[in-house]
């Protein structure tokens, strides 16, 4: 990429960004926030049993999957702006037809509606790669975490609201369950009006990282490029798996929590739960930021691999302690905070300015798919074994990503490339 900006130019964009993305990232994480708190008690609504529970889950994060690639391919020909307005809009009708679909009790149409929504969690989670666009290599990280960390807001009130969501929805005469569905998609297309009046000059176009005329490939043959350049690179690969492990365990783990306290007669408490666990994954996020920035991704990559296991296990280590599950929770939270900051910047700064975009396309693809599958399976894992069995899925999942990381951190040490990790 050749910036056509100079340096104080730069600097300007990059804060008027940056004020822009905290604007639009906040609705658009409490239209999911919001939707997550609820679409596993729908969903056993639905059909009368938690084997399928996670159903709703698994559709959309496999739907923030399915665009991660167009999307990123958008993104290359056109810029940010274009490409973030149209998942919204699209992330917006998703809920509507979840919603329709719920009201019905058809199964299928609120499984169609919850793939479109994940639309717009796709967006949601692109705003990362917005803030780095325009940062100095060396502040990559501290402009991730802060993007991160003002989700916070949307993340935990949309919880906290759901509660308020479900009695509006009850005066219209609708399910319980359905009012925060309405509310996500007037949300999603606040983050998209945001984005098409306010994210100007694009980010993207300024600093030269667009290409009108870049080769329209298959997606498969996007993704096939892409990842050869992140297998060729340690660091990347690592960022990559540090992404998708704490992705399938936080889901795995956070689907089936509100069915697990429904279980034991705390179903309207799980809302809160829910709001300290998204805490946990925004709310230290500048300081993660920092965090990763100081002692390097790699090392934070390991410490968010142990917290995230320490939180798997506080989940089920005492029984149904409803304390034990805040805990957990919180923990979990902010181990995937860790393993996606981290994650992301060692990722960026590892491949080539050039494959950067379409790198960033194939992490949240990646990422995404690992959650779907999480999603769809924990709701066997918890019918089949129990909750406690599933966590401890969640904590071999940590345990692989920390030796993994030990032993990409002894190849970088090998290859002298522990500075520029």
């Amino acid at each position: 990429m050749t910036s056509t900006l100079d340096p104080v130019d730069q600097i300007a964009l990059q804060r008027r960004t940056l004020n822009v993305l905290r604007i639009a990232v906040v609705p658009g994480q409490a239209a999911v926030a919001g939707v997550v708190a609820v679409v596993s008690l729908l969903g056993k609504d639905m059909l009368g049993s938690d084997r399928l529970a996670g159903l709703g889950s698994a559709a959309f994060t496999l739907g923030s999957a399915m665009i991660a690639i167009p999307l990123a391919a958008m993104m290359r020909r056109r810029g940010r702006r274009p490409a973030l307005v149209m998942a919204l809009t699209l992330g917006m009708l998703g809920s509507m037809v979840a919603a329709t679909g719920g009201q019905l009790r058809w199964f299928w149409l609120f499984i169609v509606g919850m793939t479109i929504f994940g639309f717009g969690q796709a967006a949601t989670l692109q705003a990362r790669y917005v803030a780095a666009d325009l940062a100095p290599p060396e502040g990559r990280a501290t402009a991730i975490g802060a993007i991160v960390w003002i989700g916070t807001l949307g993340a935990v009130f949309g919880p906290v609201f759901t509660p308020f969501q479900k009695t509006v929805g009850t005066w219209f005469g609708l399910d319980e369950f359905i009012g925060p569905y309405l509310f996500a998609g007037l949300l999603f297309g606040l983050g998209a009006l945001v984005y098409w009046r306010l994210l100007r000059p694009d980010p993207l176009v300024a600093i030269g990282g667009t290409d009108p005329y870049a080769e329209r490939t298959r997606p498969l043959v996007q993704v096939r490029r892409s990842y050869g350049v992140i297998r060729a690179s340690p660091g990347a690969m690592l960022g990559l798996v540090a992404m998708a492990a704490s992705q399938a365990a936080m889901v795995g783990v956070m689907t089936m929590t509100p069915p697990h306290m429904k279980d034991h007669g705390h179903a309207d408490m799980s809302a809160y739960v829910i709001a300290v666990h998204i805490f946990g994954m925004f709310g230290l996020a500048p300081w993660v930021g920092r965090f990763v920035a100081g002692v390097g991704a790699v090392r934070a990559i390991q410490a968010g691999a142990v917290v995230l296991g320490i939180g798997t296990v506080s989940a089920v280590i005492a029984g149904y302690v409803p304390a034990m599950i805040f805990i957990g929770l919180f923990l979990l939270g902010l181990g995937w905070n860790i393993g996606l900051i981290g994650g992301t910047t060692l990722l960026t700064a590892s491949v080539p300015a050039d494959s950067r975009v379409e790198a960033q396309g194939t992490g949240d693809l990646t990422l995404s798919l690992c959650g779907a599958a999480a999603a769809f399976g924990s709701g066997f894992v918890k019918q089949g074994a129990g909750f406690h069995i599933l966590a401890d899925i969640a904590t071999g999942v940590a345990a692989g990503l920390l030796i993994f990381a030990w032993l990409t951190s002894a190849r970088l040490q090998r290859a002298g490339a522990v500075a520029a990790a």
